[in-house]
């Protein structure tokens, strides 16, 4: 690859030999968190749907944090192809990663109700899942029981998946930081 080519190559977002992949993730930091608020909300509606696993209010409240923060990263992605991409970069990066990392405080939390370290909401506290039939009640009047925060239905190497949202999510507002504090490598020169 000659060094035109490598100029091209990065003009257009490429990753390009000695370039390293981190350094690339960095600088498309804001796509790559709005494609991981998709796949984190794409499992979580998966294993609604076609794991029959209904969620608690937490677990709604983990989804949310993802929307607000793809909202965000969608923001980021627009407007670092604008004229303000130099000024709304950085800000919004760490934006995102705050919301990431209220997302991992939310999920830690779940996580905490459900080892009974402390209680849940009061509004979690008691229920199941809900099936068809509780739907049809519902539609006719009833009052069904929301799941309960506090009892996790689906555990994965010994965490459940507000344990490992947790994770994740950390893992993606760390991300996030390193992504918003580094310094974008300026377009070389061709």
């Amino acid at each position: 690859m000659t060094i035109e080519d490598t100029g091209k190559a990065q003009a257009m977002g490429a990753l390009v030999p000695n370039r390293p992949a981190i350094a690339w993730a960095a600088d498309h930091w804001p796509a790559l968190a709005f494609a991981a608020c998709a796949i984190m909300l794409g499992a979580a509606h998966a294993f609604e749907s076609f794991g029959k696993l209904a969620p608690c209010l937490l677990c709604l409240k983990q989804r949310e944090v993802y929307w607000v923060t793809g909202t965000v990263a969608l923001v980021a992605v627009v407007l670092t192809r604008t004229a303000w991409a130099d000024r709304v970069r950085k800000p919004l990066i760490l934006l995102i990663g705050l919301g990431f990392l209220y997302g991992a405080g939310l999920a830690a939390y779940h996580a905490g109700a459900e080892w009974k370290w402390w209680p849940g909401p009061a509004a979690c506290a008691v229920g199941g899942a809900a099936s068809a039939d509780d739907l049809v009640a519902m539609l006719k009047g009833a009052k069904i029981a929301a799941p309960s925060c506090d009892k996790a239905v689906w555990i994965f190497l010994g965490l459940s998946m507000a344990g490992w949202n947790a994770v994740i999510s950390l893992g993606l507002a760390i991300t996030s930081f390193f992504a918003g504090l580094r310094t974008p490598a300026p377009p070389k020169a061709a």
